[in-house]
């Protein structure tokens, strides 16, 4: 009963503040005549406090730009916890373009979509990103390619970390910062997660968006961590799959770490 509640009073909320934020950012950037990084930011901190999501951050967002920011990836609301925090841009999978609402809401806030499987498209899509890197906007890039269940990692994918080349070439060969962000789910209403515990965040394969979201709403009081690694700096001369290894070496570092030993 107390879900139910719960889950109807989230949604409410939702439908009342969303419309209006959604309108804001669309005369953001439609018109310029406002600054169109407070609703996303707003939104973000509205749903993971609807959520009841309590967030400890460790470390910083790195302040050189461009910036592309590598991260785990364990459930849809790591867009949200990321997106409370910074004025940050996501990289996403093309798919979510045409999701009602969500997918809206994704191109309001300016999210590069990609097709990973057309491995053709890479270079194009890297340019994509890194010209976006290069105009100053700080970009997401979930490096596992898909969700995991919040124990384990999957290897990063290097394909996208191409987008600091683009972004070199586009600055005139100047730096790119890569940072390393591990994002670690660690308790349930106040109890640590074990192993079968933490998938109750994560957000797998092809499971369904609206009961997944029904249970977060009913269990409520979850407890994460986000870590901002120490930047990775690359130079036109960098490869960008010993760039992938290293940051992907950080996130698994922090991600074990926060696990082990949740605060």
């Amino acid at each position: 009963m107390i879900g139910t509640i719960r889950l109807v009073l989230a949604l409410l909320a939702a439908a009342i503040a969303t419309p209006c934020l959604a309108l804001w950012q669309f005369v953001a950037l439609r018109t310029g005549w406002l600054d169109e990084r407070p609703a996303p930011r707003i939104w973000h901190r509205l749903v993971t406090k609807l959520l009841g999501m309590r967030i400890r951050v460790y470390g910083e967002i790195a302040a050189g730009r461009p910036l592309l920011i590598a991260s785990n990836h364990v459930s849809w609301t790591d867009i949200m916890v990321l997106g409370s925090l910074a004025d940050v841009h996501f990289i996403a999978k093309s798919e979510l373009a045409g999701w009602p609402i969500m997918g809206t809401l994704a191109r309001l806030q300016r999210t590069v979509f990609v097709e990973r499987e057309k491995r053709r498209r890479s270079g194009e899509q890297a340019g994509e990103i890194g010209a976006r890197l290069s105009n100053g906007d700080p970009i997401v890039l979930f490096a596992e390619g898909s969700t995991s269940d919040g124990n384990l990692m999957l290897p990063f994918k290097s394909t996208l970390f191409g987008a600091a080349r683009k972004a070199l070439e586009a600055n005139g060969g100047r730096t790119v910062t890569i940072q390393p962000v591990a994002i670690a789910y660690t308790r349930l209403q106040g109890m640590p997660m074990g192993r079968l515990h933490r998938a109750h965040a994560a957000w797998i394969g092809e499971r369904a968006l609206v009961p997944h979201l029904r249970e977060l709403l009913s269990e409520g009081a979850i407890d994460l961590e986000v870590h901002f690694g120490e930047p990775v700096v690359a130079t036109p001369d960098a490869d960008r799959k010993q760039i992938a290894r290293e940051v992907e070496r950080q996130v698994r570092t922090m991600l074990s770490a926060a696990l082990r030993n949740p605060a």
